[in-house]
């Protein structure tokens, strides 16, 4: 079994948890880290205890390095990806691919043309409870979908942002509450809806001093008739956990904190649930675990392994930056943005 060497871009706080659940496993290491400021790299090598380059050259030429994971900003996702693709190395990136659609469709290309893997993580996905309504919203356990709903209604002080250069702005983070907290949540619905028809929203600045949004409210059409209702903060104290409602024909279920806590199906018992929300990051981002992220390596490096298409790639996560970006142009506009559009 081929043992992968991994090297992070990107020295914040999400480094930590891609390095305990690479780690972790049996056939992984991570190798070495790369932050470009010398007093960044100096205090991150006292924090990981490993090495972190400051020259990306001297950081890809690292021996036995085969993946590049992007932790840096949302917004700094493209160049860091273009050197390792161009360097031969697969890329896993951190939600989101890019923050714009035709950034990340060049970022696409690039690892195309470079016969490169790309992985978004996007880890809420393999939770067992949110695979068990996917299931059943596939076998149709729930009938025909009909109305799916996420809220994330989550809170984020304003030391949050004021200690990062970056956090809440567009050209850091492409944007506030949406494309850096919500779009988990808004992966797990469109994962479940497929594609959008339309968008109405708005979004606004209401109560942090930010350049970018810290509440949404959004209402969507999909293709497949569905409807679905977002909302997404971080102004809404204290923050409550992530919810997914799914209602079909036949049936309903609700996905809070990552745990089921209902099931209904029309003509049977009620499922009993047990289980409490957990893992939220609805006040503090970094009271998530690092085991999803895991599950997500896993699977990614046994995709690598067999030469099996890997579970999110570029066109799966382009889809929720694509609707990410129709409920921005939709409250500029203050109209209706069908799909596809351009951005």
């Amino acid at each position: 079994m081929k043992k992968y060497g991994v090297g992070i871009v990107g020295t914040g706080a999400i480094t930590g948890k891609q390095i305990e659940a690479v780690n972790g496993l049996s056939n992984a290491e991570v190798l070495a880290l790369f932050n470009p400021n010398p007093e960044s790299a100096k205090r991150a090598e006292e924090k990981f205890q490993m090495k972190v380059d400051t020259d990306m050259d001297q950081f890809l030429s690292t021996p036995g390095m085969d993946i590049v994971c992007i932790c840096s900003p949302s917004g700094h996702h493209l160049i860091p990806s273009i050197a390792a693709a161009k360097a031969g190395k697969h890329l896993v990136i951190e939600k989101p691919i890019e923050v714009t659609l035709s950034r990340s469709d060049e970022l696409t290309k690039i690892a195309e043309e470079n016969n490169v893997r790309l992985e978004v993580i996007f880890q809420n996905r393999f939770s067992e409870d949110y695979q068990k309504i996917v299931e059943g919203v596939r076998n149709g356990t729930f009938g025909k979908l009909l109305l799916v709903n996420s809220h994330i209604n989550w809170y984020r002080s304003e030391e949050y942002y004021a200690t990062s250069q970056y956090k809440g702005t567009i050209e850091g983070d492409g944007g506030g509450a949406l494309i850096n907290q919500a779009i988990h949540t808004l992966d797990l619905m469109l994962n479940i809806t497929g594609d959008v028809k339309s968008v109405n929203a708005k979004v606004k600045t209401s109560f942090h001093d930010i350049e970018a949004e810290d509440l949404a409210m959004a209402m969507v059409e999909f293709k497949s008739g569905a409807l679905g209702s977002i909302t997404a903060a971080t102004a809404l104290y204290p923050g409550y956990p992530e919810r997914l409602e799914v209602f079909g024909s036949k049936g309903s279920a609700i996905l809070e904190g990552g745990k089921l806590i209902a099931w209904n199906i029309k003509g049977e018992k009620p499922l009993e649930i047990k289980n409490e929300a957990e893992g939220s990051g609805a006040a503090d981002p970094m009271a998530i675990g690092y085991q999803l992220h895991q599950t997500q390596w896993k699977e990614f490096l046994e995709a690598l392994d067999s030469g099996k298409p890997n579970n999110v790639d570029a066109k799966m996560a382009r889809k929720s930056v694509e609707l990410i970006r129709g409920i921005y142009l939709s409250s500029r506009q203050n109209k209706t943005i069908e799909f596809p559009f351009i951005d």
